[in-house]
């Protein structure tokens, strides 16, 4: 067997492979063998007929194919071992010849990273700081949970709550029907459709009214530029009337208050936790990026990135509820209209996730049974209270080899990127010293769960997969 070697771009080899007559001839025989044991010749039992009437029964070409078959993963796999090529998937493979059978595999494998002096990374961070706005607005908001809704004659004002049959035409094709729905005309929010609040202001109950509602260009969609017809009869009118916001109210909303000032400064706290939980979760982010970005090399296999669309794909529709088959037809795309949106998004995530794992290598973090173990106990804690049944079911979820591995590969994350946070934060890298070096354009080469880990973006597969003849014959 002849094997020629050319590293491209992008983390791949190039092997052009040629086999030669023996190998081929072996696998001529293995496809004989094979294929008698399956087919039926008149006047022979079968797995008895002879090699050559066997070839004149199903042709030679699908004998052939059979051998071409078993003898390309086999070749391609000795390549491998013969060039010590790590590939982390599976090749692409163009025949190129058949006599002598010859054929190209293009092989992904694993990613370059180089991170540079990730110690000198600062990144600043940005203060978090509460809006007066968003404490009058939860002041606002916890009033209309405590409002009183009057039914009243008149007609329909802004602030109402109404109850009306609506139906809307577009292009005299209905696009919504619904004879009893519910809606709270609140001043400034859009109700189904951009101006449709402001045109029923004033309808009277019991009358029916019909309004064409001119939709802009900039909306996009299907109802650009259109107008939409709607039939709309109030059946129900309701004024909202807030209660008076006094020290009164503060002591019968939630867990009730002295005054109106502690409850407009609880208001404010719980608006400050969220706005600087907020702000952590993007600094986080930033300083990943920038650990991409100050990297003097990140390189990858294209596959990885079909692999993370692959993921995304599947967060999309889990997120819909739906099966990812559902998920395409719902949202008209095909797989490569979906790659070519969320390519860069899914390309950034590698990119970032592969700098994230070199940093834990280079830091030497690690995470060992356990600390897996330990987190197992404490996700347990918070999700059953110690009720010994409950804990026992949510432990058998994690009985898994799969499951440990993808909690530990979760805590590997949580720690890199903890220590991060500290390297990028202004000073504070020079506060503790890394326990190993960085590697300068070492390949990433990780191990399971207590490794650095690609963050999941590939799995290692250096043998090629397995032909269906093979599986039968094993």
């Amino acid at each position: 067997m002849k094997v020629s070697t050319q590293r491209l771009p992008e983390c791949q080899v190039l092997l052009e492979i040629e086999v030669d007559g023996k190998q081929m001839e072996r696998s001529m025989d293995r496809a004989y063998r094979k294929l008698v044991q399956r087919i039926d010749v008149p006047g022979f039992r079968k797995g008895k007929t002879p090699r050559a009437m066997l070839e004149r029964h199903i042709g030679r070409e699908r004998l052939l194919q059979e051998a071409i078959d078993l003898v390309v993963p086999e070749a391609y796999n000795q390549a491998l071992e013969e060039n010590e090529i790590d590939a982390i998937d599976q090749p692409q493979i163009e025949m190129t010849g058949s006599e002598p059978l010859s054929f190209k595999a293009t092989v992904p494998v694993r990613p370059t990273i180089e991170l540079g002096d990730y110690k000198a990374l600062r990144v600043p961070r940005e203060a978090a700081e509460v809006d007066e706005k968003d404490v009058e607005q939860s002041v606002d908001e916890l009033r209309r949970r405590y409002a009183v809704h009057e039914p009243v004659d008149r007609a329909v004002a802004v602030g109402d709550i109404i109850r009306a049959s609506v139906r809307m035409v577009v292009d005299e094709r209905e696009v919504y029907k619904d004879d009893d729905v519910e809606l709270h005309l609140r001043e400034g929010q859009t109700i189904m459709l951009p101006g449709f609040a402001e045109a029923i202001t004033g309808a009277k109950k019991g009358e029916p009214l019909e309004v064409g509602i001119a939709m802009p260009e900039e909306e996009g969609g299907q109802l650009a530029g259109k107008t939409v017809n709607a039939s709309v009869t109030v059946k129900e009118i309701k004024e909202e009337k807030l209660p008076v916001l006094d020290d009164e109210f503060a002591q019968s909303a939630g867990e009730g208050f002295a005054t109106l000032l502690e409850l407009r400064d609880r208001l404010r706290s719980d608006i400050k936790e969220r706005v600087e939980a907020q702000a952590e979760e993007a600094y986080r982010e930033k300083v990943i990026g920038s650990l991409a970005d100050a990297a003097g090399t990140i390189e990858f296999p294209p596959i990885m990135i079909d692999r993370e669309v692959e993921r995304l794909i599947r967060e999309q529709a889990r997120n819909s509820g739906v099966e990812v088959k559902r998920y395409l037809e719902l949202v008209k795309q095909t797989p490569a209209q979906i790659r070519e949106e969320v390519g860069p998004a899914a390309s950034e995530r590698v990119r970032r996730s592969l700098a994230l794992a070199e940093l834990a290598d280079a830091e030497g973090i690690e995470i060992g049974d356990e600390q897996v173990d330990a987190e197992i106990e404490n996700i347990i804690q918070q999700a059953t209270g110690g009720n010994d049944e409950q804990a026992e079911r949510y432990r058998r979820l994690f009985d898994s080899e799969e499951a440990r591995a993808s909690l530990g590969n979760s805590l590997l994350t949580r720690r890199t990127l903890d220590r991060l946070v500290e390297i990028a934060s202004d000073g504070a890298g020079q506060k503790a010293e890394s326990r190993a070096k960085p590697k300068a354009g070492a390949s990433a080469k990780k191990t399971t769960t207590t490794r650095a880990k690609a963050a999941s973006t590939t799995k290692k597969s250096t043998k090629a997969k397995k032909t269906e003849t093979e599986e039968e014959d094993s």
